[in-house]
């Protein structure tokens, strides 16, 4: 028995720290709220002519601005970073607001990004460079929107409409703040946006395994 227990400790109990570093989940158990109770989207135009809301959704939002030949590589890091490793949860959607004028272009890279995967849960909304603008101050970040009221960086927005990601200390100790993620970086997008998206799907798991106890 002595002998089993020795062997657990010099090899199992190494290769299951291993994997719990390898999986790259952060240090919070909950991702913290930097912003609550930011505001459900206005009644915008659709490109399918559907409702978008946030509310009861875990959303992924964007600001693309006037430069979307620009953005369509970045578009398509969020995709297959984020959006193909979630799509199954059904309550997971992307949210793209677009200034008026862009939806031929949008419809033009949906159809070339189809070709490679479902983007059913993908959402662009088009309303006034005025009005996307005022949204994006809802959030109350340091970051502010380019000339073109668009943004490389994307943020994570959980079904009561608030605003989620780092705020704390690090693995090292060391203070960390993150409001949002940048899809140009790949990096960025695999190690800390798709890390972020676990803890808050793994946080409405619990919750909902909760409820259906309290239930039986």
């Amino acid at each position: 028995m002595g002998k089993k227990i020795v062997l657990v400790i010099l090899f199992i109990l190494p290769l299951l720290v291993y994997m719990f570093f390898a999986t790259g989940v952060n240090q919070f158990v909950n991702l913290p709220t930097l912003t609550k109770n930011i505001s459900e989207l206005p009644d915008w135009k659709s490109l399918d002519n559907s409702k978008v809301q946030l509310k009861e959704k875990i959303t992924i939002l964007g600001f693309l601005g006037d430069n979307i030949a620009t953005e369509k590589g970045n578009l398509f890091n969020l995709n297959q970073k984020i959006y193909n490793k979630n799509k199954e949860f059904k309550d997971f959607q992307i949210v793209m607001i677009v200034p008026t004028g862009n939806e031929t272009t949008i419809q033009s890279i949906i159809n070339e990004l189809g070709t490679i995967s479902d983007l059913s849960g993908w959402k662009f909304v088009f309303t006034s460079h005025d009005s996307i603008s005022d949204f994006h101050k809802k959030l109350k970040i340091k970051e502010v929107l380019n000339p073109k009221t668009g943004s490389t960086n994307v943020y994570i927005i959980d079904k009561d409409i608030n605003l989620r990601g780092r705020k704390g200390k690090d693995l090292k100790g060391n203070k960390e703040y993150k409001e949002g993620y940048n899809t140009i970086s790949a990096a960025d997008l695999h190690n800390n946006m798709s890390d972020d998206v676990k803890v808050i799907l793994a946080e409405y798991r619990l919750a909902l395994k909760r409820n259906n106890k309290r239930k039986i």
